[in-house]
């Protein structure tokens, strides 16, 4: 016999899902990220994951905990910002996800790569994420804020 069905979260809500803020090392272009920072990457999509599966959103915790992965991994690598803030809200049936790292300029864009290339296809997955939920991705603030919509069940 099974328990009841989990509460669906609503627009009514007030706070986010999930709010983490974290600093990051400045490096050096071509410098790899110190371990601290690549830990952050698997702690918050823990966060991720046990959040949303604890507020009824299992159906959609898959897709956003690899979304979250991705912007949070561009946003270490390649901002050159010193600080990193994740928010997940939910309005109207829509996971908003918000990746702010402070760093004005031009946003990230998904690419094409080639086949045997080992990185680059991130964004591309985000995008992908996004379409398949229904839902967009972008870039706001001048470039500071990395954001993905994705339609929750």
């Amino acid at each position: 016999m099974s328990g009841p069905a989990p509460q669906r979260l609503t627009a009514a809500r007030v706070g986010p899902l999930v709010e983490e803020d974290f600093p990051i090392k400045r490096r050096l272009p071509g410098e790899l990220p110190p371990p601290a920072d690549e830990l952050r990457v698997s702690s918050i999509r823990r966060v991720t994951r046990e959040r949303l599966t604890s507020c009824g959103l299992a159906c959609v915790a898959d897709d956003a905990t690899l979304v979250v992965s991705e912007l949070i991994t561009n946003a270490i690598l390649h901002s050159g910002g010193r600080h990193v803030r994740l928010t997940l809200d939910l309005h109207d049936d829509v996971l908003n996800i918000r990746v702010h790292d402070g760093v004005r300029g031009p946003g990230p864009i998904a690419q094409c790569p080639e086949y045997d290339d080992e990185r680059g296809r991130g964004l591309a997955l985000v995008q992908e994420i996004a379409s398949s939920r229904r839902g967009a991705w972008g870039v706001c603030d001048n470039g500071a804020t990395t954001w993905c919509e994705l339609r929750a069940c």
